[in-house]
């Protein structure tokens, strides 16, 4: 199922038992809520899906899982995260293989290349296959930024469809416009800077608290469609201290806590995080539960 590059694209989590192992129960009952809510797409094993603490087998399992569950009403797409180029052209071809619908892809892992080898790296990956791909610039987190530059000649490949605006500059995403027009669909990925994304022309959000809150997630990204700012304003501002939570070393935990909360999942990841403890978990447990006191109803 060809992916759009539009609307709401959850990160979602990986569910784990208390053991560490992979609760696939859990799992695909937190894909079929997104999917309920009426999200456009399901991005599986991303940094909020744990990716680093997870093996090549299981990437592949989780995969297979989001894909039985959605079956064909939303494309999954799967993270592709690798350290070297040989193993990212390696994973993108199993990934056509076990029918992913896309990829989203980052630079190489661990290493910060420069420019040149970061192009490089991705030319090589995303035309190892005709999957299509959502390129996912994050240099805070990852320490290496794909410039304009570098999108001007990933353009020449057909294969790279969408890119995962997480700079954190709202400008470059008006640049990126201008520069290249509709040739790339530009989702935000940044939570607590999605409704001004989508007012500057955002094509959609990868969203990380649509874990725990999807319906919310979704009404927002409607309402800016239709242009309805004011009620869409109403609903992200209620949302926002929720939305912070997205932007933190701690966003797995964060976001598995108002999971749990919201009976969308469970608490546990994979070590070394572990759950959320002290001052730190009741200064996060306070606003999920401000939040839940107050929440909108939709219509």
């Amino acid at each position: 199922m060809q992916p759009k590059w539009t609307g709401i694209y959850p990160a979602v989590t990986t569910q784990f038992h208390e053991d560490g192992s992979l609760d696939l129960k859990g799992f695909s009952e937190s894909i079929e809520s997104q999917i309920q809510a009426g999200v456009d797409g399901i991005i599986v094993c991303g940094s909020l899906g744990e990716n680093s603490t997870l093996d090549t087998e299981e990437k592949f399992t989780l995969l297979l899982e989001a894909k039985k569950k959605s079956g064909q009403r939303v494309p999954v797409i799967l993270c592709l995260a690798e350290c070297s180029t040989k193993a990212g052209i390696s994973f993108a071809c199993r990934a056509q293989a076990e029918g992913a619908d896309g990829l989203m892809v980052l630079p190489p892992m661990r290493y910060p290349s420069d420019d040149l080898e970061t192009l490089t790296y991705l030319r090589k990956v995303v035309t190892a296959t005709p999957l299509p791909v959502m390129i996912y610039n994050n240099p805070i987190a990852y320490r290496t930024l794909i410039t304009r530059e570098m999108f001007q000649e990933l353009a020449e490949y057909p294969q790279v469809q969408s890119m995962k605006e997480s700079t954190g500059n709202l400008r470059n995403l008006t640049d990126l416009r201008i520069a290249f027009g509709d040739r790339f669909r530009i989702l935000t990925g940044v939570d607590d800077l999605a409704l001004e994304s989508l007012m500057m022309g955002a094509d959609g959000w990868v969203a990380g608290l649509v874990c725990a809150f999807p319906r919310e997630t979704v009404a927002i990204y409607r309402l800016s469609l239709q242009g309805r700012w004011d009620e869409a304003r109403e609903i992200y501002r209620w949302f926002f201290p929720l939305l912070h939570l997205d932007v933190s070393d701690k966003l797995v935990q964060n976001i598995k806590l108002a999971q749990s909360l919201t009976g969308m999942g469970t608490e546990f990841a994979r070590q070394p995080r572990m759950p959320l403890y002290g001052i730190e978990r009741e200064k996060v447990m306070n606003i999920i539960k401000d939040a839940l006191a107050t929440r909108p109803k939709l219509q």
